[in-house]
């Protein structure tokens, strides 16, 4: 691993995020080098069946790309619900998926565009269809796999992008065998193109980032009132069980947590800025009281950030300086590189 200055020095906070990054992954999809791996001291990942046919893929303990993905069985083929982030997760994910059906897997939802939930893409393309909210292909072509030179304690392997290849703009049902899956837009809020799948026969929501628990919301590339909204949304379908982005599979009761922290974001913000004090000070001495146990609490900066540009009239989702952003949540954390356990 680098040591601190160099890991500083790598993010070269004078240019925009994207131009910091070099292309470091091959074009061609190969065989995981023998030293991929997934760390020891962390709960293996399960595969979980929520409801009949319908599991949850959870990866403990739901931290920086850590995420959740899911799998729906048919008769004929089955349907995924996001990757995983790095080669070994995502070869673990398809061998998982492999466990509760050998049938074609036909469908492939991003919930939105982050790596975390996009980098495995490859181990179901060419064959599976991608969808995705059109702003997600366009993310993640724009950003390429940006995001691995930000945890260079990760042993990402080899993921070449595969982007979606369905789009669509507000709503698109789809269906294994006659189940319907209703893809809801709900962006801007964990990021611009955020999707959830409503599974309304089954009262179940695949909620992607949209829903953390236990773990800190991260509003960078998104909106703290679009995540408010979208949260009306979610209570609006009334779903008894949910498959968080990130933690354990849960149900409705960890929505008043979310809304909570990014009320008090917004609260936090105007002090601030009747204050006249910048983001990265205020965070410094804020006391997150109940907050305080989420998982990365380090994001509270960039929500502050966001939260600021929002109070300030800036539209929802405009981007904000992604490496400035990192940088801070480094001082944040006294200068050590984020915790990642990927």
């Amino acid at each position: 691993m680098r040591n601190r200055i160099e890991y500083l020095e790598g993010l070269n906070l004078h240019r925009p995020l994207n131009a910091t990054l070099p292309s470091i992954l091959p074009k061609e999809r190969r065989a995981m080098s023998s030293s991929a791996h997934i760390p020891a001291d962390l709960p293996a990942p399960t595969i979980e069946e929520v409801s009949d046919g319908i599991f949850a893929y959870i990866q403990l303990d739901g931290s920086w790309f850590l995420n959740n993905a899911g799998c729906i069985r048919g008769k004929r083929s089955a349907t995924v619900i996001d990757s995983t982030g790095t080669e070994a997760r995502a070869r673990a994910f398809h061998a998982a998926v492999r466990k509760v059906t050998d049938l074609p897997v036909s469908v492939l939802v991003n919930t939105h565009s982050h790596g975390d939930h996009t980098h495995g893409n490859f181990m179901f393309a060419p064959e599976s269809a991608i969808i995705g909210h059109q702003r997600c292909r366009r993310e993640m072509l724009a950003a390429g796999n940006a995001a691995m030179v930000l945890f260079p304690m990760v042993d990402f392997g080899d993921c070449p992008l595969e982007p979606p290849t369905v789009t669509f703009s507000d709503r698109l049902n789809l269906y294994v065998d006659d189940l319907e899956v209703q893809l809801i837009f709900v962006g801007p809020a964990h990021t611009t193109n955020d999707i959830v799948a409503w599974i309304p026969e089954r009262r179940l929501l695949f909620a992607g980032d949209v829903v953390f628990n236990g773990g800190t919301p991260f509003a960078l590339g998104g909106s703290i009132g679009g995540w408010l909204d979208a949260l009306d949304v979610i209570e609006a379908l009334a779903p008894e069980r949910i498959v968080p982005g990130h933690g354990l599979v849960c149900g409705p009761e960890v929505l008043p947590t979310i809304r909570a922290y990014l009320e008090f974001m917004f609260e936090s913000a105007r002090r601030g800025i009747e204050a006249g004090i910048d983001p990265l000070a205020l965070a410094r001495d804020l006391d997150l009281g109940p907050f305080a146990e989420l998982l990365d609490p380090e994001r509270l900066v960039p929500n502050l950030h966001r939260a600021y540009a929002e109070l300030r009239g800036e539209p929802r989702g405009k981007p904000l300086d992604g490496a400035r952003m990192f940088h801070e949540m480094l001082e944040y954390n006294g200068g050590q590189p984020l915790r990642c356990l990927a």
